[in-house]
């Protein structure tokens, strides 16, 4: 006979309606509820909300049923990157047309048949939509990590999400990335539309997709020759209290500027989050066996101080040298609004910018005719 003590619970599992289920992004009030049932129940703990995340709850009858959290994709990722078919000089700039599903949690008696497939499919159905709203920008595809050893990822593939292989086992560090592989996930991906693996792997991106100004992925050996470059340009600086070589500093901010920088603070940050290995690559000082990287303040003295034209010419020929990577150029105008002649007619400036190294190849001034 059936204990009448669990008598609301059993039928709640046979008889819960799939249709009524309601996902929602989680609201502001919600969130130590929301962190607090993860920290909980997820075997990972809580994720904190960093940069452009968004945190899902699915109810039903207005009881919480499952939690989810979507948030930036991973920096690296082989078996990703190769589906894609993108190259590595597109990949710093798409990267935010991806999204992580970082934490899914399905809550203690609600795991049901076909339920969290269900979820994910709601989820993929909106949050498109929310990201625009949220964050200003869209989404092409959905990514997720599913370790092996506790999971087989079964309410991905009902979910259409395709399983492109194993991960190297690598995990990312404050020192840059692990030494040694350690456990192995399973990658998983869901376009947001159908011709997503398409539009990432452009090598012009559509306008509707562009985030920000071109930017690109600095190679190994680009780091390193880098600071050659800016070798022969005299310092302006005293000899005393210099604590980086100028050529290092003015290194870092081209390589900087490259990847998309723009003022001192975000070249400042930008060099704070290099790895070990890129600053050993850059040429930057030891300090008790840990290479530092220079701050704003010395970056802005520099810049502020170095001669604009040995700056240029050095530029002109690291150009000369990797310019020819670019795949495509666009050209561009601009009306030089402070510049007018005699007689009164403005200058205008037509550029040559290469899309993948964003650099300016040649620049035509000129004035309309009467």
């Amino acid at each position: 006979m059936l204990n009448k003590s669990i008598l609301p619970a059993y039928k709640r599992r046979v008889q819960i309606d799939l249709e009524q289920l309601c996902v929602r992004v989680v609201s502001k009030s919600e969130e130590p509820r929301y962190r607090s049932l993860m920290q909980q129940h997820h075997y990972l703990g809580d994720l904190a909300k960093i940069g452009h995340t968004l945190w899902y709850v699915v109810s039903y009858a207005h009881e919480w049923a499952a939690l989810l959290s979507f948030s930036a994709a991973a920096w690296k990722c082989g078996v990703r990157d190769r589906w894609i078919g993108w190259d590595y000089r597109h990949q710093y700039d798409r990267l935010s047309l991806l999204a992580n599903n970082s934490r899914f949690l399905i809550l203690p008696e609600w795991h049901h048949p076909n339920l969290g497939s269900k979820m994910l499919s709601l989820c993929h159905q909106r949050i498109g939509a929310d990201w625009q709203t949220h964050f200003g920008h869209p989404r092409l595809l959905l990514e997720t990590f599913v370790d092996p050893a506790r999971f087989c990822g079964t309410v991905y593939r009902a979910a259409n999400w395709t399983c492109l292989g194993q991960t190297q086992g690598f995990r990312r560090t404050r020192e840059g990335y692990s030494a040694l592989g350690g456990s192995p996930k399973l990658v998983f991906v869901r376009a947001l539309q159908h011709d997503a693996q398409a539009q990432l792997s452009r090598s012009l991106l559509q306008p509707i997709y562009r985030t920000g100004g071109p930017r690109i992925m600095l190679t190994a050996q680009q780091m390193r020759t880098l600071p050659d470059f800016f070798k022969d340009i005299p310092d302006p600086r005293r000899s005393q209290g210099r604590r980086h070589p100028m050529y290092v500093v003015l290194a870092i901010a081209a390589g900087a500027t490259l990847c998309g920088m723009r003022g001192y603070k975000a070249i400042a940050l930008w060099a704070k989050d290099l790895g070990p290995k890129a600053r050993e690559r850059f040429g930057c000082r030891r300090e008790n066996r840990v290479s530092i990287v220079p701050s704003e303040s010395i970056i802005r003295d520099v810049l502020v101080r170095v001669d604009p034209g040995a700056l240029d010419l050095a530029l002109q020929q690291w150009n000369a040298a990797f310019g020819q990577e670019d795949q495509s150029l666009a050209i561009d105008g601009k009306t030089m609004c402070n510049a007018i002649d005699e007689m009164g007619r403005q200058t205008h400036i037509m550029s040559v910018i290469g899309h993948e190294t964003a650099l300016c190849y040649t620049q035509k001034k000129s004035v309309p005719c009467p």
